[in-house]
């Protein structure tokens, strides 16, 4: 008995447990059905506040929008911002999920007064050119949780989780301010400003200055610049 004992020990002991797989995951990400899709999967998931991204898998930063995320943040320009600040790692990935729940343009929301298809083209092109930052698109949560999973089998050294908010210069602070403006994107931003040569000035010109530069959209920002909170 002793023997059989003796030898079951010590094959238990021989026996090698797998590495668990490990991401470090944004605390803001745990409401989302990724987080136990990854837990299920057996994901060591680190959760904690990042500045920059959702997940941080090996050496790579991951930004996650589903469908609906994605088109509302490209509209009020919170994703620019945001793949800016993405690039201070070397390896990305934008990851667009639920394509398979929502689609991610149509021409027959566009007809309902949604976003033109072409825009979300040009978009997705600009992700890909003028930020470097490939895209992948999931089905769902859960599909969204196996490519992270292939992605954390990757043999890469970890990324520095030592990043943060792009600090913006002056020029680019008044621009920021006048982006968040309806209908205002950065062109019109830099003729504003090219204009007026402060915000103080843009804010203090009368409605019909503005509708020189802004045509009908000077109306919807002085509501807003006159407007009590």
């Amino acid at each position: 008995m002793k023997q059989i004992f003796d030898i079951f020990s010590r094959s238990k002991q021989s026996e090698k447990k797998e590495p668990s797989l490990k991401v470090v995951m944004d605390y803001r990400e745990k409401n989302s059905l990724v987080y136990p899709s990854l837990v299920n999967i057996g994901f060591d998931v680190k959760i904690q506040e990042l500045k920059v991204a959702d997940y941080i898998v090996n050496d790579v930063a991951i930004e996650r929008k589903t469908v609906s995320d994605f088109l509302a943040s490209m509209i009020n320009k919170h994703l620019t911002k945001q793949l800016e600040e993405l690039k201070q790692y070397k390896n990305r990935l934008l990851i667009v999920e639920g394509i398979d729940e929502q689609e991610l343009y149509s021409e027959a929301r566009h007809l309902d007064g949604g976003m033109h298809p072409n825009s979300v083209r040009g978009f997705l092109i600009s992700v890909v050119l003028k930020y470097k930052t490939p895209i992948i698109f999931t089905k769902n949560s859960e599909d969204t949780a196996k490519f992270i999973s292939v992605l954390a089998k990757r043999k890469e050294k970890e990324a520095s989780l030592n990043v943060s908010k792009k600090n913006l210069d002056r020029k680019e602070r008044m621009q920021f301010i006048l982006e968040s403006f309806p209908s205002i994107g950065p062109k019109t931003a830099k003729k504003l400003l090219e204009h007026f040569k402060s915000l103080k000035a843009i804010f203090n010109a009368p409605q019909e200055e503005l509708e020189s530069i802004l045509g009908s959209k000077a109306t919807t920002m002085k509501k807003i610049i006159d407007g009590e909170y």
